[in-house]
């Protein structure tokens, strides 16, 4: 029975720290406010500043003091009344919505007894989304690309937008449009992000990732006729590169474009439902970068 109940002792002990932990992350933080402090009429400081979910703790230092809260001279709107205290005697109040909170010594207030709290909303980190190019945008060496962003914040403003690749700053903006070139990219895969930074100093990251791949050669194979005006054939592709199809009655002119099409595999089988029985002529053509 021993062995038993300091098992069951531990647990109690394990659930008391995880309440008391979920209890105490949403009070936010005390400020102090002294009542009378130094035997004169007064609240010290007479205007404290807070954030939303902090509390504010009045302690006295002279007897004979409320914190009422309303506006002076007297007017009281029922918030929160400490009643008329003695020392030693502390009061406390936590802020849950943002706003200026006047209040005042019941007793004392027309010798300018007053005070104020303001309650802020704490500051909200931006948005920040890259929209230039898509992630995992596959383009043929030597590549270059705008990289674009937006960004938002829903209080304040942006004071700047930077790029990087990889952990290279390519540049900062501090307007829209937060947009650069990014020129001549050899064969890799990279990684580019946009770190956005509000006027708090909050910052947002966004990231995508893009390969820049040597393109294959471009090899038509396999021609077929598979039914009465249907012929087809395939051709080398990389995955992600874009190519179309055209087709000619001649070599040397009137290519007509009849299919655009991304890769997704290699090689690409491609059918053309309407060709003629006359004789034409068929190319495929990588499209450049976007």
């Amino acid at each position: 029975m021993k062995s038993i109940k300091n098992v069951f002792g531990i647990i109690s002990l394990s659930v008391g720290i995880i309440l008391f932990g979920q209890t105490t992350s949403s009070l936010g933080a005390t400020a102090t406010v002294v009542v009378g402090s130094g035997g004169a009429l007064i609240f010290a400081p007479a205007t404290t500043s807070i954030q939303v979910n902090d509390s504010v703790t009045w302690s006295w230092a002279g007897n004979f003091h409320s914190t009422t809260s309303g506006t002076p001279p007297g007017t009281a709107n029922g918030l929160w009344d400490s009643g008329v205290n003695d020392v030693p005697h502390s009061f406390t109040r936590q802020f849950t919505t943002a706003g200026t909170f006047p209040y005042f010594c019941s007793i004392h207030f027309g010798e300018g007894m007053v005070g104020s709290i303001i309650v802020s909303s704490p500051a909200v980190p931006p948005d920040v989304t890259i929209t230039n190019p898509a992630s995992g945008t596959v383009l043929s060496a030597p590549a270059s690309l705008n990289l674009a962003a937006s960004a938002s914040v829903a209080s304040g403003s942006i004071t700047s937008v930077q790029f990087f690749q990889g952990t290279t700053s390519l540049g900062s903006l501090a307007a829209p449009p937060f947009s650069l070139a990014v020129n001549n990219l050899p064969a890799a895969a990279y990684t580019f992000s946009a770190v956005a930074t509000a006027n708090s100093g909050l910052t947002a990251t966004n990231s995508i990732s893009v390969n820049v791949i040597d393109a294959s050669p471009l090899i038509l194979a396999a021609p077929v006729v598979s039914t009465p005006g249907h012929f087809g054939f395939s051709y080398s592709s990389d995955v992600g590169l874009t190519y179309v199809v055209q087709v000619s009655s001649n070599l040397a002119s009137g290519w007509t474009s009849i299919d655009t099409n991304t890769a997704t595999t290699n090689p690409t089988v491609f059918v053309d439902p309407n060709a003629s029985s006359a004789s034409s002529f068929y190319r495929v053509l990588r499209l450049p970068n976007p």
